[in-house]
């Protein structure tokens, strides 16, 4: 049995892993779902908040793990995984990247969501004042772009535990490099009905790197919500 270590995306906390993390360990895995700094119960001011931060956070929860991790990115938490596989390359199994961005050497977030013309993200998108974390300006139109498969108690509960996104994580160029990052194994799972990262998105991002095990899930962008036991069970294969 492994130890899974599942990283959320924007808006999000670990509690957006609540229905994955029993069906894993009912068989028999070890998981961790932490909330990034600023996100769910972590109250660190959006000031304070870094991919560094993101990153850190991640590293000391491998640093204490006995043996290699299967290490998971949702949408946004893709930055966060690959960073931290160039910082920690020996204590990672597997990186698995759940409609997330899985960027090149150099590349920032922002850069490629912003061009995701498939997206209903964009031009959702309204900033701070001082540009220090950003929103969805309407927020009747987060069911549609997030949870459009999901239960109606599902999204409601979702929807009540968002919390403000940093900008500076998005904002970072990644600095990765093939000696670490790029040694280790790579999975990528697409969901076709995703109106947060595009299939389109999906698809290039993984023909500029590419992984090791592409599969897809004809989902909205959260399977963990309406998906989960297929989802438990692709990880666990």
């Amino acid at each position: 049995m492994g130890v899974f270590v599942l990283v959320h995306g924007s808006w999000h906390g670990g509690w957006c892993w609540e229905k994955i993390v029993p069906l894993l360990q009912n068989n028999g895995h070890t998981v961790l779902a932490p909330d990034l700094p600023g996100h769910g119960n972590d109250n660190t001011p959006i000031p304070k908040i870094s991919l560094q931060s993101y990153v850190d956070c991640v590293c000391k929860i491998l640093d204490v793990q006995h043996e290699p991790v299967t290490l998971l990115g949702h949408s946004r938490g893709g930055i966060v995984i690959s960073q931290t596989a160039e910082y920690r390359p020996e204590k990672i199994k597997k990186l698995v990247y759940l409609s997330a961005f899985l960027l090149r050497n150099g590349q920032s977030m922002i850069e490629l969501a912003l061009q995701d013309t498939d997206s209903m993200i964009p031009s959702n998108l309204v900033f701070s004042e001082d540009k220090s974390y950003h929103v969805i300006k309407d927020r009747s139109k987060i069911r549609e772009i997030f949870y459009g498969d999901c239960a109606e108690r599902d999204i409601v509960q979702a929807m009540s535990r968002w919390v403000p996104e940093p900008t500076a994580p998005i904002e970072t160029p990644l600095k990765l490099t093939d000696g670490n990052f790029g040694r280790v194994s790579r999975a990528y799972i697409q969901c076709l009905r995703d109106k947060a990262v595009s299939p389109m998105l999906q698809r290039k991002m993984c023909e500029a790197m590419p992984c090791q095990e592409m599969i897809s899930m004809n989902t909205s962008h959260s399977p963990f919500f309406s998906k989960p036991e297929e989802l438990a069970n692709l990880l666990t294969q």
